[in-house]
């Protein structure tokens, strides 16, 4: 029993399927190796055995014959490793003296045994343990034999040093200056008289306006140099001077009058817009 119990332990452990559940009833020396006695479970076949015991499909189904299985059938696994007796009962310590161990990532109870120069059957004891199953973080109860391999203390280390990266700001981007008419564009500008009108012709109630020379669709730009309001006004039209319009540079509507806050129908303004060059 003691044989089975720390052999099967030793290849389920070892192979990293801890929490793989392999269904393994017991071993056999077949000619001074290895075999597991494997009993099928649900959903199992040669490939997804080979994989839990890390062995090749190849060698189960060749020592199995290629068999059909079927849940609840017994095959034989190789291992191709050397058949060893498990080793006799360890030595304990005169003083009897009993560590807490706490199970690290992929330890399992053979290991342990051989580590501390015990027998797996007096951890299980000592812990009142029904299988051969441990879980990381577990802390079990372990008598040491005369031989035992001291426990490693780890070495407190020193806190790591951190380094704060300097951030050089990026520099910013040169902004081009484009000069006049460079986009095709001919910058107007011009300062005079306006007037505002009423025509039944000019919708009032829209930002509109008629000028000499600007081609129908421009957008102008208007200022009041005496409250500093803008607006922005699109042309529609051309006007012919008459004795309304005489020195005039721009026709404005009521509604752009009113935005820009003049009291007086002909008042002073500044204009910005651009025409397309010739």
């Amino acid at each position: 029993m003691r044989l089975f119990l720390s052999v099967f332990c030793l290849l389920i452990s070892s192979a990293g399927f801890s929490a793989l559940s392999i269904d393994s009833i017991g071993v056999e020396n077949t000619n001074g190796t290895l075999t597991i006695l494997h009993k099928v479970g649900i959903k199992e076949n040669y490939y997804s055995i080979a994989r839990a015991y890390r062995v090749s499909p190849k060698s189960i189904i060749d020592l199995n014959g290629n068999a059909p299985l079927q849940i609840g059938v017994v095959i034989k696994v190789p291992t191709g490793r050397p058949f060893q007796t498990a080793p006799t009962s360890a030595q304990t310590t005169p003083s009897g003296l009993i560590i807490d161990y706490k199970v690290g990532p992929r330890e399992y109870l053979y290991a342990l045994a051989k580590r501390f120069n015990t027998s797996i059957e007096d951890i299980k004891e000592l812990n009142n343990l029904r299988s051969n199953n441990l879980s990381i973080g577990q802390t079990l109860k372990i008598r040491p034999g005369s031989n035992a391999q001291p426990v490693p203390v780890p070495e407190p280390t020193a806190p790591a040093t951190v380094i704060t990266p300097i951030v050089t700001p990026a520099p910013e981007p040169e902004k081009l200056k484009i000069p006049s008419g460079r986009l095709g564009i001919a910058e107007r500008s011009e300062r005079g008289v306006a007037i505002w009108i009423t025509d039944e012709n000019l919708d009032g109630t829209k930002m509109l306006a008629l000028h000499r020379t600007a081609p129908v669709g421009t957008v102008i730009k208007v200022t009041n140099p005496m409250s500093d309001k803008v607006t922005f006004v699109k042309v529609v039209g051309k006007f012919t001077e008459n004795e309304s319009t005489k020195d005039v540079i721009i026709v404005l509507t009521k509604a752009t009058a009113d935005l820009l806050g003049v009291l007086d129908k002909r008042f002073q303004v500044s204009i910005d817009y651009g025409i397309p060059n010739e």
